[in-house]
């Protein structure tokens, strides 16, 4: 075997692998969101003159490498709280990345097609930027949808964070592809090379986008209304194993009950997900409890818990009290943890893994929204909040947006973490303040901004108590939401599809 030939053919797929494991440190908790320029252009660098098959193996391999290190806590997950043994963990976690890996490996793939073999080009530029966003928009829906590691969410503390109130998380995801290629160009440009991006257009390209970005950050898409709110965020910090365990069930609501004297006469008390870890109206003492401190202060409380309708049906539900306020119940399931799609098959490993209260309901998405102190409140709870279409729903009514999760799930690993930052970003998009309660981090007040006012960390218990200002109106991705990103993304990838027909040449297959 010739050395070099090997070198030649293995170091492409050595290099992508390493770029999409690297791509995950862009997003929180490490933030260097630059990152998520650089790992794309190195993916594009390395589809250049590549027939359509090695692209689809490339960008399968940086899937690998991008999914495989950012979610690696779904291995915690099912070995730690789903009692999952290891080798089957390990066996649904490699199982679950080689098939979300497929979209990256479909983005290089239809990048390929569309634009030629020469993917350095303009048109190669153009075709992976749309393929690239296409591909991430699809992610979001397929199977209910899984918007993990999307480009445009790593741009929360970049110079970018200013775009994503105009054109939401896709539009900021096209934009630094697209940057992405520019900057390939400048690394790539050779004096001879005629159809090469020219260093000072790439250049000029970068600065223009960074300065609009910066430029942008400052401005303020909705305005303050009415008098700011007082909040507590009570985060008991229970141990998932002793979450669903009747034995710590009192001593649960008593910590809960405890953090909450602690927060004084505020306005709202948040509860997070399942904070209640059973039927609430089964518990009556529980119940009355908390009526009776809202007659006496005026508090209102939002609580995670379980409800059950009269049809025997449960659900995930933020409750209201008092029952004035209103309640929420989730909407937005997550398969597999909440619900059981293809339950036969899922029925033959029953006792392997085990998930309480997974199978819930879905409440309806036309659902009224809780009050508070004559607030309308946007409410979501843990995976509705990755979904901005799902917050969209409460707009432009909702004065804040609250969020309750439980995030024990994932232990100290890098999904409490990229939880928070997909928040933080629904506030940036929508212009509305977020409280966030957590079972055991990371609880947060979020700004309008997006900006992390206050937080506790993941195994911490503690509360946070602050002043939340509602806010009104809409911002331009509330009006216009994401289509037209899309059309963009789409109009790109014809572009790239008209460029070549003028003046591509095809590489052989192979």
């Amino acid at each position: 075997m010739n050395p070099a030939h090997f070198l030649r053919n293995r170091a492409p797929a050595l290099l992508v692998l390493v770029a999409g494991g690297v791509l995950p440190l862009a997003f929180a908790p490490v933030g260097w969101w630059f990152i998520a320029w650089i790992a794309p252009a190195v993916l594009l660098y390395c589809l250049h003159e590549v027939s359509a098959r090695r692209a689809f193996w490339l960008g399968w391999l940086f899937g690998l490498g991008q999914f495989g290190v950012g979610v690696s806590w779904l291995y915690e997950s099912l070995t730690l709280f789903g009692g999952a043994v290891a080798p089957l963990a390990a066996l649904i976690t490699a199982g679950f990345v080689a098939v979300v890996a497929l979209y990256p490996a479909l983005a290089a793939w239809l990048a390929r097609i569309i634009a030629g073999e020469k993917l350095r080009s303009i048109a190669g530029v153009w075709a992976f930027a749309g393929s690239w966003v296409l591909v991430e928009w699809l992610r979001g829906w397929v199977f209910s949808g899984f918007p993990w590691l999307d480009l445009g969410i790593a741009q929360t503390s970049g110079p970018l964070r200013g775009l994503l109130p105009i054109v939401g998380e896709y539009g900021v995801s096209l934009v630094v592809v697209l940057l992405a290629g520019l900057l390939l160009g400048v690394a790539t440009w050779r004096p001879r090379s005629p159809r090469g991006l020219r260093p000072w257009i790439s250049l000029a390209g970068v600065l223009a986008v960074l300065g609009l970005g910066g430029g942008l950050s400052s401005v303020r898409w909705t305005p303050p209304m009415g008098a700011p709110l007082s909040v507590g965020v009570a985060q008991a910090n229970i141990p998932q194993m002793q979450k669903f365990d009747p034995a710590f069930l009192a001593m649960t609501l008593q910590r809960y009950e405890q953090l909450t004297l602690r927060m004084g006469a505020v306005d709202l008390v948040v509860w997070p997900e399942t904070a209640v870890p059973d039927v609430i109206t089964d518990l009556p003492r529980l119940t009355a409890a908390l009526n009776d401190r809202a007659a006496q202060t005026g508090q209102s409380f939002l609580i995670g818990a379980f409800t059950q309708d009269a049809a025997g049906r449960y659900y995930n539900t933020l409750v209201g009290i008092p029952e004035t306020v209103g309640s929420h119940r989730k909407a937005h399931l997550v398969p597999f943890s909440e619900y059981m799609p293809l339950r036969p098959l899922v029925m033959l490993l029953s006792g392997l893994i085990d998930v309480p209260m997974s199978d819930l309901t879905p409440g309806r998405e036309d659902q009224p929204l809780p009050v508070v102190r004559g607030i309308p409140v946007g409410a979501s709870i843990c995976y509705e909040a990755d979904f901005a279409r799902d917050i969209r729903r409460s707009l432009p009514e909702a004065g804040i947006l609250v969020n309750v999760s439980n995030d024990s799930w994932f232990g100290d690993s890098f999904a409490p973490h990229q939880n928070l930052q997909m928040a933080a970003v629904r506030a940036l998009e929508f212009g509305r303040p977020m409280i966030r309660a957590t079972n055991t981090g990371v609880s947060a007040l979020i700004s309008a901004e997006g900006r992390i006012e206050q937080s506790l960390g993941v195994d911490q218990q503690g509360i946070l108590v602050g002043k939340v200002q509602p806010y009104q109106g809409s911002t331009p991705f509330l009006r216009l939401g994401s289509t037209p990103s899309l059309l963009l993304a789409a109009l790109l990838l014809g572009l790239a599809r008209w460029r070549r027909v003028r003046t591509g040449r095809e590489l052989p297959s192979r």
